[in-house]
Parts: structure tokens; C-alpha cells; sequence
């Protein structure tokens, strides 16, 4: 069996959190999509945090030490720069 990707995960969380919200569905397969749901964003968190921890790991200095920033979109990707700039 293949490995769940975190996007795969995620698409299916987003259904079933859809179908549930929806209301039209019998306790039993709510009950039951309630426990996919659960194993779904289990396993998303899981992804999420081992990602960070990779992160942590790529910004950590010389000493060992993790050097935290705050996030500025405009750094990393190329929608705020003017027709000027390099």
C-alpha cells in the first residue's frame, strides 16, 4: 500500500468535514466519517509537525541554535516585485 501523502490527507479531511456539515447523513456514517476525520487530521498534524522540525533543523546556526524570523511572503516569492527589480 502506497503512503498517504499530507495532500491527499487533506483533500479527504475537506470532504469529510464537508459531508458532515452537510447534515444529510445517517448517525452510523457520520460516526463513522467523524473517525476518519479524526485519523485524517492525526495524520496531518503528524506531517505538519515532522515538516517544522525539518525546518528547525535546515535555520539551525553554527552553534546549534535555532534562529527564528518572523515570515515575510514578499522575501520568498516574486508577487510583490516591481517590473524593475532584478
Amino acid at each position: 500500500m502506497p503512503k498517504e501523502r499530507f495532500e491527499d490527507a487533506l483533500k479527504k479531511l475537506e470532504k469529510v468535514v464537508s459531508k458532515l456539515e452537510d447534515g444529510n447523513i445517517p448517525l452510523e456514517e457520520s460516526l463513522k466519517l467523524f473517525e476518519e476525520g479524526i485519523r485524517l487530521s492525526r495524520f496531518c498534524n503528524q506531517k505538519l509537525e515532522e515538516a517544522e522540525r525539518k525546518v528547525e533543523i535546515l535555520m539551525k546556526n553554527r552553534e546549534g541554535v535555532i534562529k527564528t524570523e518572523p515570515f515575510e511572503p514578499s522575501r520568498y516569492t516574486n508577487e510583490n516585485r516591481s517590473e524593475d527589480e532584478p
